[in-house]
C-alpha cells in the first residue's frame, strides 16, 4: 500500500470542463461471455460515436492484457485486480469527459459492482451492458477456438466451462447477440446515449 501521498487536485472542476469540452464522460461497461459480441459491438459504437465527432475511447479485454494487465493470469484472484485496474483507467478517463467503452467478460457481479460504486464515488456516470448470448450460441461462433480448448481441459478456468460467469441482475441495457446484430446493438446504446443526454 502506499504511503505519504496526498492527493493533489486540479484547478478545474466537472462542469468547467464539460462546458469547455461540450460533452460529459459516462462509462459504458459490457460484459459477457467470451463471443458473445462484445468487442464486435464495442468496436462499432466507438466507430459510430467518433464519426457523431464524440470524444471516445475504447478500452478491450485482450488488449490490455498486452500492456497494463499483462502481469496477470486468469484465475479468480487475478480477474479480480484486472477488473479493479480497469475500473479505475475507465474512471479516470470518464473524468476527462470521455466516452469510456469497456469490453471485458468481468465475470463476477461484485466486481462489477466495484467499478460502478468507484464511479459513483466520483459522481460519474456508469452504464452496465449485458452483451448475453446462451452458451450453446458463444460455443458454436468460438471465432478463437477457446471453447474447443476449455472442453478439451486445454485451458483452465475458462469462463462459462470451468469457472462461473455471473450475469448482471439490473444492466441498464441488455442485448441479446443472438436476437440483434451488430447494428442493431450499436443503436440500443446510442439512443439509450441520446434519450440520457450523453449524445444529441
Amino acid at each position: 500500500m502506499s504511503t505519504n501521498i496526498t492527493f493533489h487536485p486540479g484547478s478545474v472542476d466537472a462542469e468547467e470542463r464539460i462546458a469547455l469540452t461540450g460533452q460529459r464522460g459516462v462509462t459504458i461497461w459490457l460484459t459477457g461471455l467470451s463471443a458473445s459480441g462484445k468487442s464486435t459491438i464495442a468496436c462499432a459504437l466507438e466507430q459510430h460515436l467518433l464519426h457523431l465527432h464524440k470524444f471516445v475511447y475504447r478500452l478491450d479485454g485482450d488488449n490490455i492484457r498486452f500492456g497494463l494487465n499483462k502481469d496477470l493470469g486468469f484465475d479468480e484472484k487475478s480477474r479480480n485486480e484486472n477488473i479493479r485496474r480497469i475500473s479505475e483507467v475507465s474512471k479516470l478517463f470518464t473524468d476527462s469527459s470521455c466516452i469510456t467503452i469497456t469490453a471485458f467478460i468481468s465475470p463476477y457481479r461484485a466486481d462489477r459492482d466495484l467499478a460502478r460504486e468507484l464511479h459513483q464515488k466520483a459522481s460519474l456516470p456508469f452504464l452496465e451492458v449485458f452483451i448475453d448470448a446462451p452458451l450453446s450460441v458463444v460455443e458454436d461462433r468460438d471465432p478463437k477456438g477457446l471453447y474447443k480448448k476449455a472442453r478439451a481441459g486445454e485451458i483452465k478456468d475458462f469462463t462459462g466451462i470451468s469457472a462461473p460467469y455471473e450475469a448482471p441482475e439490473n444492466a441498464e441495457i441488455h442485448i441479446k447477440t443472438h436476437e440483434t446484430d451488430v447494428e442493431g446493438g450499436v443503436r440500443i446504446i446510442t439512443e439509450y446515449l441520446a434519450k440520457n443526454g450523453y449524445v444529441a
